[in-house]
């Protein structure tokens, strides 16, 4: 009896260890997940679900672990068995969405979005409505950037490249140490240095390519941004300043932007900014284009969602003023950074609430027609810029074609790798409409786009100006055709091969000829005049015939707007030709307003030389004198009735 009384209390005393030592362990798992220590802290949870303790707990908080850690394939693989739980906070039907996502399970990802809604989860417009075929519509979207080798990259985390003056800026964690070894606990990486290589150049960057002076610490620092002289840094840079780590009531060393100067080819005099504060993060600089402004992102009071972009005036003297949000167009209810602005005030940005392919994703804004300041949507950049996964530090150098960002998709060589672009942009054709007789733009002219096999292209009709613009593919050749009831067809032919990639304009203008009333010019009986030979005086027989067009135009036609154009034969030179025809048309035109016709009915008086024989009494052709006399001439186009 003795001995089995033993044994049960051995039985009792090893479960009760058991369970203390699996208490201490889960204890254990959920202080490195509040101290960020993902990596750790997963290790333990994936301990705890294989010894079968608390298993469901330790599923969603090692599925929230891997969602932290950037990694949807073994989040969406732990949320997926999440789900199936008993009583389930509905936002885990939001996260499971979110990495199958991030999985390219895009149709599975809108099925869990819509169960979210329906068990009462409050769903971003950006998330679910904005735009149902938006996948659709990305992957079929005309690829505008195309990926170029970056021969840089690390196995650890590498982004925020940005260059200047022939340089490459780029943070990096690639540094192991050599005596002692400093890691990041949430992903288990050393912390993060500012690195500068050449642009061309083709060598492994180790610690020596770290920038001089003192822009690194011992904690993170980067992604940068320098201003136009080449002579200021603003970097990003836990709140580490002078040797002191200061921490906010959490615990937690949030993130900083400072500013350095740049001395004898160094880093130096740090400032820690006004914009900063020691329980909020405030990282990712960038800068206008005439370094005015300083965009960030921030989760300060007054943030939208996890962290939102903001800006802030640039005075002469340095100093930071005006701190503003930059609104909801692009902030949302979840996280933006990594800001950026090219060369047009164009802003780029990440973000993961936005509608998007993955887990983050790059954005540009469109600016207001009527006000340049005003943002008034945001568009996805699209493949192959985006993908499943993280894509930020978006960078674009001032030529608007090539530029940076970083990934950790699928295929590259470290957690998050550094991705150049080349860009081209969308080509189209614009022009004017005018009137050939009167110079005045048509508005609602049809113009119609050809390709080389003859196939319409495109449609549309001119604005009130006159103006059209048609997208067109590079390399084709093209045909482009203006039209309109009252006037005669025009057309141009064109090409879009073998042009610079930075031309984004073809200019194509058309010239509209007025259709000629064919009843109405029988009726006028307009007879052409002629000229004696290498004479621009009006003859008497010509006289005569410019009465009666003075008579119509004063008594039966009031209205009437006329064109001139006036010729010469084959004789003499060309040039002399010319200038015989313009005499003529001016003698004709002359005649005419010294009769009382006015000056406005006379659309134009032209010379076209022995341009238009109307004969085949070319040089060096024998010709008659009566043939020769048929080309020395002055005709008029009815250009308006009434």
């Amino acid at each position: 009896m003795k001995i089995k009384n033993y044994i049960l209390v051995c039985i009792v005393l090893t479960l009760s260890f058991n369970a203390f030592s699996q208490q201490g362990k889960q204890k254990r798992a959920d202080t490195l997940f509040n101290k960020f220590s993902f990596v750790k802290a997963a290790k333990v949870y994936r301990e705890l679900i294989d010894n079968n303790y608390n298993k469901d707990y330790a599923i969603r908080q090692l599925a929230d672990c891997y969602a932290f850690l950037r990694d949807p394939r073994n989040a969406s693989r732990y949320y997926k068995s999440v789900v199936k739980q008993k009583n389930i906070p509905v936002e885990y039907y939001y996260k499971y969405a979110q990495s199958l996502r991030g999985m390219k399970k895009y149709e599975e990802s809108q099925e869990w979005l819509q169960r979210y809604k329906d068990s009462g989860g409050v769903v971003n417009a950006n998330d679910f409505s904005k735009d149902i075929n938006f996948i659709t519509s990305v992957f079929g979207a005309k690829q505008q950037y195309f990926l170029d080798r970056v021969r840089f990259n690390s196995k650890y985390s590498d982004f925020g490249a940005y260059e200047h003056e022939g340089k490459v800026y780029f943070t990096s964690a690639r540094d192991e140490g050599v005596g002692v070894k400093r890691l990041y606990g949430w992903n288990e990486q050393p912390f993060l240095d500012v690195y500068v290589t050449d642009v061309d150049s083709k060598r492994n960057v180790d610690h020596t390519g770290k920038i001089k002076g003192d822009v690194n610490s011992i904690f993170h620092d980067g992604p940068i941004a320098i201003t136009k002289d080449g002579k200021t840094m603003y970097f990003s840079r836990n709140n580490f300043n002078k040797d002191i780590e200061t921490k906010d009531k959490k615990g937690l060393t949030n993130m900083k932007i400072y500013r350095a100067t740049l001395v004898d080819g160094e880093w130096t005099n740090i400032e820690d900014l006004p914009i900063n504060a020691d329980n909020f993060s405030t990282q990712h600089p960038a800068l206008n284009n005439d370094d005015t402004k300083l965009y960030f992102s921030s989760d300060r009071p007054g943030t939208r969602g996890g962290s939102d972009i903001w800006a802030v005036d640039i005075y002469p003297d340095g100093t930071l003023k005006d701190i503003q949000n930059i609104g909801n167009v692009v902030n949302t209810e979840s996280a933006e950074g990594f800001p950026f602005l090219n060369n047009e005030g164009v802003l780029f940005f990440s973000s993961d609430g936005h509608t998007g392919l993955g887990l983050l994703d790059i954005f540009a804004t469109i600016k207001g027609e009527e006000n340049e300041d005003e943002i008034v949507d945001v568009i996805n950049l699209g493949v192959p810029v985006n993908s499943n996964k993280d894509d930020f530090s978006f960078f674009m150098n001032s030529n608007g074609i090539t530029g940076y960002f970083a990934s950790n998709r699928n295929g590259g060589r470290g957690s998050d790798d550094i991705y150049a672009f080349h860009r081209e942009p969308v080509l189209h054709v614009e022009g004017v409409v005018t009137d050939a007789i009167n110079t005045k733009p048509i508005p609602n002219a049809k113009i119609t786009l050809f390709d080389d096999k003859g196939n319409q292209i495109a449609y549309m009709e001119t604005d009130e100006n006159g103006y059209y613009q048609i997208n067109i593919d590079r390399n084709q050749d093209y045909k482009i055709v203006a039209s309109q009831e009252k006037y005669i067809d025009d057309y141009r032919n064109f090409t879009s091969k073998n042009i610079q990639t930075e031309l984004i304009t073809i200019h194509a203008n058309l010239l509209l000829n007025p259709v000629q009333n064919v009843i109405k010019l029988a009726e006028l009986n307009l007879n052409t005049i002629y000229f004696d030979f290498d004479k621009h005086s009006i003859r008497k027989d010509a006289a005569l015939e410019l009465d009666k067009i003075v008579n119509l135009m004063q008594n039966d036609y009031p209205e009437m707007v006329i064109r001139i154009e006036s010729h010469t034969d084959s004789r003499g030179k060309l040039s002399y030709n010319d200038r015989l025809s313009i005499d003529r048309a001016n003698s004709t035109y002359e005649y005419l307003i010294s009769k009382g016709i006015a000056p406005e009915r006379i659309a134009a008086h032209e010379g076209f030389g022995e341009r238009r024989l109307t004969n085949g009494c070319e040089d060096g052709e024998k010709c008659e004198e009566e043939q020769h006399q048929l080309n020395r001439r002055t005709q008029f186009i009815v250009v308006k009735m009434e």
